[in-house]
């Protein structure tokens, strides 16, 4: 299984680093003859730049332009691979010469060169924040297929700092932001409209998958589905009483809930101490260059693409298998 491949029907190839000529995607098995623009992919696009939020983010500012370099004409999808291409403009790849053999803490630099023997120390390479904007543009494509179903998705940030009143969390934030510290935070998620019976049984079921999904997003540590674990603390007879999504893996046609817990970003301007692999001793660090101190921020986003990623792809399953029985009888 590679790591670089999401889907099974609706297949998505993400590539590129953070400081490469460009980052992209190649989507497989898109039905033809939906309607896609280029526009309704740099929408979404948009979405994940610099300054949604209103706290904490990074100060490169990169245009973010799409190009559809295939699988597309007049208009609408021919069935065929969809190659999407956003190349980097604004890369300022010197500010982290200092971490050519710098293991900053927090971040993948380490388990990266543990398991590869190499890595693109600049801006964190593919494990960079960055990398989500290949998923953004993959998630524009298969949002066009939820909505034709009447799915809708919708992400927001429910929780910053420990503060659920957003006013009051995106105030704290900007403050630890001027500290040259950084926050967490939790992105909700609410989905209308799936139809009951989308997930597989046993090991595909609907929760499981946007749960590996969701956990695959940089600096995401937890995932909870309705009550979570507050569901926990309850009785059968009080927990059977709130509507659930999703029962046994699969969904039931009322509305899925979930929410998603980020770690605070370990990109900050205060000292810390960090691994020397050259020298093999503890080094002491003030980490450079640009980042988002708050990365929910431009998360959002991210979380409806994932989601629309795994819905697309289990209403294209669902689809086959229900061709497949008209097929045998």
């Amino acid at each position: 299984m590679s790591g670089n491949v999401f889907g099974e029907l609706f297949k998505v190839v993400t590539f590129g680093e953070s400081h490469g000529p460009g980052l992209g995607c190649v989507i497989d098995g898109c039905p033809a003859g939906l309607e896609l623009s280029v526009d309704d992919i740099r929408q979404e696009l948009l979405k994940r730049r610099p300054g949604q939020g209103g706290a904490g983010t990074t100060s490169r500012k990169e245009a973010d332009e799409p190009e559809i370099l295939s699988g597309l004409f007049e208009g609408k999808t021919l069935g065929t691979p969809i190659a999407i291409l956003v190349r980097n403009t604004n890369s300022n790849s010197a500010d982290y010469d200092n971490l050519r053999n710098v293991c900053r803490p927090g971040h993948a630099d380490f388990s990266w060169q543990a398991k590869y023997g190499i890595r693109d120390h600049r801006g964190g390479g593919r494990s960079s924040g960055r990398e989500t904007l290949c998923r953004v543009a993959a998630g524009a494509v298969a949002k066009k297929i939820v909505a034709s179903y009447g799915i809708e998705i919708k992400a927001w940030i429910s929780s910053a700092a420990g503060i659920d009143d957003i006013d009051e969390a995106l105030k704290a934030v900007e403050a630890i932001h001027a500290e040259g510290d950084s926050a967490g935070g939790i992105v909700s998620c609410i989905v209308k409209g799936v139809p009951a019976g989308l997930g597989e049984p046993v090991f595909g079921k609907l929760d499981a998958r946007l749960a590996a999904a969701m956990l695959s997003v940089g600096a995401v540590k937890g995932i909870e589905f309705g009550s979570g674990f507050a569901a926990a603390a309850k009785r059968g007879s009080e927990n059977n009483k709130i509507p659930d999504g999703i029962l046994g893996g699969i969904s039931t046609g009322q509305d899925i809930e979930f929410k998603v817990a980020f770690k605070p970003a370990p990109s900050i301007a205060k000292p810390q101490k960090a691994l020397n692999m050259e020298k093999n001793e503890i080094v002491d660090l003030v980490i450079k260059g640009r980042h988002d101190s708050f990365i929910p921020a431009r998360a959002v986003p991210v979380i409806e693409a994932m989601t629309a990623l795994v819905l697309a792809d289990l209403l294209l399953l669902q689809r086959s298998a229900s061709l497949s029985l008209s097929t045998v009888h």
